[in-house]
């Protein structure tokens, strides 16, 4: 009898992970205790200020040069102070990320399982609120916000991806008599590069996870504007058992960072979120180095949206008007799912309008830690700059009217009003241009243009990422689906068009907004997989005649 099993002894099991089911989401109304631990981990978290080091191979390198990550909403107010990686850094994390990888990658699937279950409990029990607390301090997202991300999304990501993992190892090929066929469904044969967006901790944890799960190793660049809550990833990852050098977190300049990156024979993988020119420029550098790779590099990215929300005559008023305050305006619109185009018959306008200025009205925007607030700040500077720039313009157009806000303040924090603006050019630039703020265009049509307005909303925008339709007469639901089937990857019927759930509304969009591998399924993860068929013959041919040879 072993009382101590030797090293590498099999495991005689056939594993099923725990059926996934997607995290409740905690309401945080008074006297919840949620709500309470929120509120001390927010006390806690902004009276220290920390340092962030870069975590290659599972050590903590402090280069000395460093930028400060701050609060969105009170910029005066230092959260952390961050180490930026030098050259040498980015060719450290490609020689551990290749080292672990010799090892990560032959552990049993069950074993890798293991960890990312386990960081799903992490986060569901103590984590919880400091993950939270991180994305509200350092992203300026509201409790419930956060909660939707940083907390549930990101343990549905970590849950589901384990059942996807399970789905995709149990697809095997037939077998004929005396043959038996297997697949192999290894690895990608070098590193993922996961580049990282500000609005959403649970897609900055989930794009090099995927692949990690699958026995990948990966080299994540995190954005710099959402750098506190991703330090805390890494922390709740190494606590969870993730063994070192399998994601190696990179923070510094993307220009330097790709460049060495991108130029490596052992890049095997992208998984991007970000700006379109970003991901075409990656795709552009990848094509002019194809012939220095092992292999051909998967590009997997999204990339952005300009959202719609279009509405028939039998439209809801009252679930229009909400679909448009809460997809525009919830975390200031920068949701690459916000709606920022909004198509409203003629005849419900009046009601509309009415009820939406209502709502709009109600909205208290501020400090996050304030749980009153509906708005925090925009992310930064160059944000509130650019979006600054979209209303000012607005404001200075022709057959163009500010129906509500247009206010902004970067005295304390960077603040923008939520803002709704009424164009009577279905061409102008609010309605084509992807703002990535609290700023949302609407344009009135004639009922009879109903059929012409479909055409014009599918083919005003180069993205196809997200997109509703509002209506209560099915024939025009029927020719909304068949006109605007290519300009969404998640279409809603009456609903916004943000929101979507792993496990429930796989995400990512078409056209400009990527390549549509739709996280939160199984598809991403086929991505991250380089199958090998194994065919073993059990009683192998001992000569090499057919029957056919043979004579009359």
């Amino acid at each position: 009898m072993w009382l101590v099993p030797p090293e590498n002894m099999p495991m005689n099991s056939i594993a099923h992970v725990p059926p996934p089911r997607n995290e409740p989401v905690l309401t945080y109304a008074p006297g919840t205790p949620e709500r309470d631990a929120l509120k001390t981990s927010l006390r806690e978290m902004s009276s220290e200020r920390i340092e962030i080091p870069l975590i290659i191979g599972g050590r903590e390198i402090r280069t000395g040069d460093t930028e400060e990550a701050c609060m969105p909403h009170r910029h005066s107010h230092v959260l952390a102070t961050y180490h930026k990686a030098r050259p040498e850094d980015v060719r450290a994390a490609i020689d551990a990320a290749r080292e672990a990888q010799r090892e990560w990658m032959h552990y049993s699937w069950e074993d890798r399982a293991a960890v990312f279950l386990r960081a799903a409990e992490l986060l569901a029990g103590p984590w919880r609120q400091k993950l939270n607390g991180a994305t509200v301090l350092g992203q300026s997202k509201t409790a419930h916000q956060a909660e939707i991300d940083s907390a549930c999304e990101l343990i549905d990501f970590f849950r589901f991806n384990v059942h996807f993992a399970e789905r995709l190892y149990r697809e095997q090929p037939e077998s004929s008599p005396g043959v038996w066929n297997r697949m192999d469904h290894r690895p990608l044969d070098g590193f993922v590069y996961a580049v990282t967006p500000f609005n959403f901790t649970a897609i900055a944890a989930n794009l090099p996870s995927a692949p990690a799960m699958l026995g990948n190793v990966a080299i994540w660049k995190p954005a710099a504007t959402a750098m506190f809550s991703g330090y805390y990833i890494m922390k709740l990852l190494k606590e969870a058992g993730l063994p070192p050098g399998v994601i190696n977190f990179v923070p510094g300049d993307p220009a330097m960072i790709s460049e060495i990156l991108l130029d490596s024979p052992e890049l095997a993988g992208i998984h991007f979120t970000g700006s379109t020119g970003v991901f075409q420029h990656i795709w552009r550098s990848v094509g002019n180095r194809i012939d220095r790779y092992r292999g051909y590099p998967r590009l997997v990215g999204e990339t952005g949206g300009k959202d719609f929300i279009v509405a028939h005559p039998s439209a809801d008023v009252e679930a229009l008007a909400t679909a448009i305050v809460r997809g525009g305006y919830e975390y200031q619109g920068q949701k690459c799912s916000a709606a920022s185009r909004i198509y409203v018959a003629e005849s419900i306008w009046p009601e509309v309008r009415q009820r939406t200025l209502e709502m709009m009205s109600e909205i208290r925007i501020g400090d996050p830690a304030d749980f009153r607030n509906f708005m925090g700040a925009v992310i930064d500077r160059k944000a509130w700059d650019k979006i600054d720039g979209y209303i000012q313009h607005a404001r200075d157009a022709d057959d163009v009217e500010i129906l509500f806000g247009g206010g902004t303040d970067d005295s304390e924090g960077y603040f923008v009003e939520p803002t709704l603006v009424q164009v009577k050019d279905t061409a102008y630039r609010l309605m084509c241009e992807e703002v990535f703020g609290p700023v949302v265009a609407l344009h009135v049509f004639a009922d009879a243009r109903w059929e012409e307005t479909l055409r014009i909303v599918d083919q005003t925008s180069a993205y196809s990422l997200t997109g509703a339709v509002f209506a209560n007469d099915r024939r025009a639901l029927r020719e909304a689906d068949r006109e605007l089937r290519g300009a969404a990857g998640n279409f809603y019927i009456n609903d916004k068009p943000t929101g979507a759930v792993v496990g429930q509304q796989p995400f990512g969009g078409a056209r400009a907004s990527g390549t549509n591998d739709k996280a939160g399924s199984i598809l991403n993860l086929l991505r991250w997989i380089s199958p090998r068929t194994i065919k073993e013959t059990l009683s192998p041919a001992r000569g090499f005649t057919y029957p056919f040879m043979a004579r009359e």
